[in-house]
Parts: C-alpha cells; structure tokens; sequence
C-alpha cells in the first residue's frame, strides 16, 4: 500500500462515511421515488408491518438457505438483516436492509451497519409518513422497494449497490454504492483514486462523446441532456457538463471503473438509471496507482 493510500486511510479512520458512497439489473427497477411528511402519529392505520432479522444463530433450515448469499470472503457474507413489508391494496413497501459480517473491521463493519440500518429505517419511516398523508387526504397510490447488489466480490475489493424504487404519481430512482478495500481497511471515494482533480475533466469529457454517440447511433432512441444535442426542451433541463468530485461510482469485475447516474440525474425518466464504463487507459495517467483500477 503506498503512502498516499496510506494517509488517506488515515483521515477516513476519523470521518464519518460518506452518503455519496453509496445496481440490481434496471428491469428489476423501474418505478420511482416521491417524499412528503407529516407528523408521525397519523400512521397508527397502516397495515402490519413484518420485520425480519437475521442473527447470529439460525436454525439448521435457515443456515441451508443462506449458503446461496454472495460471499465476501472466506467467513463473511452479505446477508439481508431487516425487511420491513407492507402490503395494502394502493400501498405496499418492501424494503430489505443488508448487513455486512467478516470484514475483519469491527469498526468499520459496525460504522457501515449502523448506515444501512439507519437509512432502512428512515426509509421505512418516510413511508409511512406518505401513507398516512395520502390517506389523511382522500388517499392515492404509493410504494417503496430498496434492495442491494453485489457488483464486484472479490479477496481485495466488495462493491456493494443499494436502491431505492419509490412509485407514486411519477417515479425515480436512486442508488448509492459503497466500494471496500478489505485489505486495507478502508470505503473507498473517487478522489481516493486520482492524483488530484484532472479526472473531473478527463472523465466528464468522454462521458459526453458517449453521450453523443449513443444518441447518434440509436437514431435518438436513447437520449441524454447535454447542450447542442437537439433534445426537446432543452432550454427546460439542467445540461449535464460534468460529473461531481464524488460521483456515484463502483469498481466492476474486471476492476474498472464505473460511473453512475440516478434516474432523471443526466437522462429523461424513461432511460432509467444510466451508467459509463470508464476505459483504463483513459485516466491511466491521472490514477494514484493500478491497486484498485486494472
């Protein structure tokens, strides 16, 4: 590991994970997100909730079925701790929790946990919060599902996707990723990989000649909002002109890198959540070293 590796695990040790570290298939995600809120104690009519939590001990049955969870390592695995579900005729949740063992961190398996628990539960409670609200005014349809993916599993690396699928009147759609060194210790972040911050440019740049030529070579079936593209409204929408320091990203089996958008973040609803395979040699120039990105 070398020094500036180093030091940057250093300073994570002391901070808080990021929120920006945060893909199932898109055909499994193709509904949307909206939030309101009202005071809590309206929720008192909303159907039985069941909570399902994993522990430590299992029965024999329990312990056969979790032999199919994607493994982390040698003795850790992924497992889905708490599922809160909710099923009405016009409102429904699924919302599925997932917890990390065998990081050979306990503090940073207990800081990721502690995350996924809490944005489950809030997730949960902004759900009930809509119902109760929708129902306080002449009712609606409302649904929330969240759930999480492996993408990249191996002895150095875990790139661990959680979504969100709200459905309301409209829809979006959200994912954050978390992507793990489990030798050193450490959540990664995109700065984390860089010498400094030339990929932005780099990055963002190819990012909308692929834009370009998708929407060229789909006859404008696939559509992105960058300026000059002839996209309807254009003047209406935020262009996209280039990513964020702290992209949403995850590191893919091949270690490359992997740059990802929401729904309706740089495309129309209808593209869904989109995603750019970033060539190696690209940004070869611009990385701190070839540890994570090959």
């Amino acid at each position: 590991m070398d020094k500036k590796l180093k030091e940057l695990k250093n300073q994570y040790e002391s901070i808080p994970i990021p929120d920006n570290l945060d893909e199932v298939v898109e055909t499994a995600i193709k509904n949307g997100r909206k939030k309101k809120t009202v005071p809590r104690w309206l929720v008192s009519t909303v159907a039985t909730v069941a909570i399902f939590t994993v522990g430590v001990n299992i029965s024999p049955a329990m312990a056969k079925t979790l032999d199919d969870i994607p493994v982390i390592n040698k003795v850790a695995k992924i497992l889905t701790f708490r599922e809160y579900k909710v099923k009405e005729k016009t409102y429904d949740a699924d919302i599925k929790v997932p917890h990390i063992k065998g990081l050979n961190d306990n503090k940073l398996e207990s800081k990721l946990n502690e995350k996924y628990i809490e944005d489950g539960k809030k997730l949960y409670s902004d759900f009930k919060d809509t119902v109760a609200d929708l129902k306080k005014n002449g009712g609606g349809h409302y649904g929330v599902a969240s759930g999480y993916s492996v993408m990249l599993n191996d002895d150095q690396l875990v790139s661990i996707g959680r979504y969100v699928v709200n459905t309301a009147a409209s829809s979006s759609t959200t994912m954050k990723y978390d992507t793990i060194d489990k030798e050193n210790k450490v959540v990664l972040s995109l700065p984390m990989l860089f010498k400094d911050d030339s990929y932005i440019h780099t990055i963002s740049n190819y990012i909308v000649e692929q834009m370009k030529k998708e929407m060229k070579e789909s006859k404008m079936e696939k559509m992105y909002w960058i300026k000059g593209a002839g996209v309807p409204d254009e003047d209406l929408v935020d262009n996209f002109k280039e990513i964020k320091a702290n992209q949403n990203f995850y590191i893919n089996k091949h270690h490359q890198l992997v740059i990802a958008f929401d729904k309706y973040e740089v495309a129309p609803g209808y593209m869904g959540l989109v995603e750019f395979k970033i060539p190696t040699k690209l940004i070869q120039k611009d990385l701190v070293s070839n540890q994570y990105i090959k």
